[in-house]
């Protein structure tokens, strides 16, 4: 009985911990490797981290285009 709590609170928190999860809208892709990243919220940051390892830099496809960072409807 006292396993029941611990699970539901442990659920809980993963449950909570997901809500604000988006798609970063940039992709590193490494080269040689085949390595991709897609951690990164701007076009330089994701150049910076493949600078001197190369690679190249996409959109994630995987990123809502049609939603903000704030989870609203954009109108551009």
């Amino acid at each position: 009985m006292s396993k029941i709590p611990v699970i539901a609170a442990t659920l809980a928190t993963l449950l909570i911990s997901t809500v604000g999860a988006h798609a970063a809208p940039w992709c590193a892709h490494y080269g040689g490797r085949g390595a991709t990243n897609c951690g990164f919220y701007s076009f330089a940051q994701c150049m910076a981290a493949i600078s001197g390892n190369g690679g190249f830099c996409s959109r994630n496809q995987l990123e809502n285009p049609g939603r903000g960072r704030d989870g609203r409807r954009r109108d551009d």
